[in-house]
């Protein structure tokens, strides 16, 4: 979260007086960064639990007098702290800090060169798959940024005839297929089947025996909720090189915040269904490598969500873009959506996205 350009004494209080951001994005923790650790008071501490609050302080705060004592002080308060940016000419790295976030969108660090030095260190708008590459090789652990969008994987891992079970299987799932032919279509697919039981047997859904065939999972999950996760557990097919589907995140916070804002509409159940079915399904050009106009030609959509879908159109498709893009106030506007409840849809989204990458 970057305060560095922002009024901090106005907003530490507006998004940390209630309990609603940490516990949302819970077990995750909290990186702010500040260009000057002296907007930091006591008052303002105190909404910061130091178990949960990461500062990305700018390293050029370092050339100011007592700037160096103060982010030791919040060392010693149980703060972990990152220098952001290269150092002041002249001024030596303290001893304590030695975790760095670095703007990455132009270039990443030299091979290796972080390895030596006490981390996490985190690489922001990281932007692309090579980027992402250069700065894990650098040292970095932690990442933000674009670069989930660059993976795609409807490439040389995925064959035909896996790409025409997912659209069948899609097809089947917009349809309200019978549950029989869902689970036919599933046996077809070891990954999504290994994917589908890990879900019904984790934690999440607390049964007492073990679930080990395709009825019993639909049974344990329902209808309604098999569909939901089926959409999602798309995203968690396994990739050529073993590595996870960075996809799956993004498409559980955009199904989430669509059918959270819908819900605040007051729309019935099955137009929340379609809500959180546009958002899960509006990463799947990326998902299959193809257009997105090819996939719809294959599932029968209501009209309104494949214009969504298609061309951002309508509100599904205002909505849609806001999740992508990020709000200001003309998108807001034309969505019918003021800020307060587009934050309070985040919240829910991103709780509810962290939820499902602990459970796939």
């Amino acid at each position: 979260m970057d305060l560095r350009a922002g009024q901090v004494p106005e907003l530490i209080p507006a998004l940390f007086g209630a309990p609603d951001l940490l516990a949302a994005i819970a077990p995750l923790d909290c990186v702010l960064l500040l260009s000057d650790p002296a907007q930091l008071t006591p008052p303002l501490l105190k909404l910061l639990p130091p178990n949960r609050i990461v500062f990305g302080v700018a390293a050029a705060a370092l050339a100011q007098e007592g700037a160096a004592q103060q982010l030791a002080a919040l060392a010693d308060a149980g703060y972990r702290v990152m220098l952001d940016g290269p150092l002041p000419p002249g001024v030596a790295r303290p001893a304590k800090l030695r975790a760095v976030t670095l703007r990455c969108r132009d270039g990443a660090p030299p091979a290796a060169s972080l390895l030596a030095v006490f981390g996490p260190h985190l690489a922001r708008e990281v932007d692309s798959a090579a980027r992402f590459e250069e700065c894990e090789r650098a040292g970095f652990t932690w990442f933000s940024g674009d670069y989930p969008l660059a993976q795609q994987s409807g490439g040389p891992g995925q064959d035909g005839s896996s790409r025409r079970r997912i659209l069948s299987l899609l097809a089947l799932l917009a349809s309200d297929a019978d549950s029989r032919d869902i689970e036919l279509l599933l046996k077809q697919d070891p990954a999504l089947s290994f994917h589908l039981l890990k879900l019904v047997n984790s934690a999440a859904f607390a049964v007492n025996t073990a679930i080990t065939g395709y009825a019993q999972a639909i049974a344990v999950l329902g209808r309604r909720q098999l569909q939901r996760w089926l959409q999602l557990l798309l995203y968690a097919r396994g990739n050529a090189d073993g590595l996870p589907n960075l996809l799956l995140p993004l498409a559980a916070l955009r199904a989430g915040q669509l059918e959270m804002l819908c819900k605040r509409d007051g729309a019935e159940r099955d137009e929340q269904d379609l809500a959180f079915m546009t958002g899960a399904f509006s990463l799947l050009d990326r998902l299959l490598g193809m257009p997105m106009a090819d996939i719809l030609a294959d599932l029968p959509l209501p009209d309104h969500v494949a214009a969504a879908l298609l061309h951002r159109e309508g509100v599904l498709g205002r909505r849609l873009l806001l999740a992508e893009r990020g709000p200001d106030a003309a998108l807001l506007d034309a969505a019918g959506i003021d800020a307060a409840t587009w934050w309070q849809s985040q919240l829910h989204a991103h709780h509810w996205a962290i939820q499902v990458g602990r459970n796939v």
